[in-house]
């Protein structure tokens, strides 16, 4: 079979991958988001309580609109939660209010795989903005050099998710063992919010195949090329 239509498989297979990992955060989230704590915590508290114990007076909690738009800035040290976990006291909206800090711990505490996605964020920008136009640009005017250097751009990005992984399951990690040993939730619900991060981190995993399939596709044309 020529490279070309290796290629195409490999498109077709991230994309599948990339849309399992969505159906299953999401329906996840959704199971979970109706199953409320025993102590009527929500997100936002549960957030400013961590940071607390953990000395972040500094670090402000913000509301964000949107479904699981939950991110932390840390270019402004602020954790911002989307309107289902700010004022939800769902086990996943706790989840993934103790997942948001535990990137806020991780920035104050300088971890290193942060600090080194944060270092490549520039250089994968550029890459996933030049190197598709390389690569096409080398095959239409046949510059093996030009493919090169486009696959080689697109390696950052693959190196963006590989390093994107330890920060995301470290942060999952931290929230669990925090929501347990403050006790924030009891251990059931724990487990139900684990559940939620495990979806969640899945879609980093995801990330990461999915681009590396794309860089397959990049080489077998780089190969159909040669």
């Amino acid at each position: 079979m020529p490279f070309m239509y290796y290629g195409y498989g490999f498109v077709l297979i991230g994309f599948l991958i990339a849309l399992l990992a969505q159906w299953n955060v999401k329906s996840t989230y959704s199971r979970y988001k109706k199953i409320h704590n025993s102590r009527g915590i929500t997100g936002a508290m549960a957030a400013r309580q961590i940071l607390d114990q953990n000395g972040l007076y500094h670090v402000r909690i913000e509301s964000v609109s949107g479904e699981l738009t939950d991110h932390f800035d840390p270019r402004t040290n602020v954790v911002r939660l989307s309107d289902g976990v700010y004022n939800s006291t769902s086990v996943a909206a706790v989840g993934v209010a103790a997942h948001e800090v535990g990137h806020a711990i991780q920035y104050a505490q300088e971890y290193a795989p942060m600090r080194l996605r944060a270092a490549i964020i520039p250089a994968t920008q550029i890459g996933s903005t030049l190197s598709y136009p390389l690569v096409v640009l080398g095959v239409i005017f046949q510059a093996l050099p030009l493919i090169d250097l486009g696959i080689l751009l697109f390696s950052l990005v693959v190196l963006f998710q590989l390093v994107t992984l330890p920060v995301e399951f470290n942060a999952s990690r931290r929230a669990l063992n925090t929501l347990e040993s403050s006790h924030i939730l009891d251990s059931n619900e724990v487990s139900q919010s684990g559940k939620v991060l495990t979806a969640a981190a899945l879609t980093y995993v995801a990330a990461l195949a999915t681009a590396l399939l794309n860089l397959l596709r990049l080489i077998a044309i780089r190969g159909n090329r040669d």
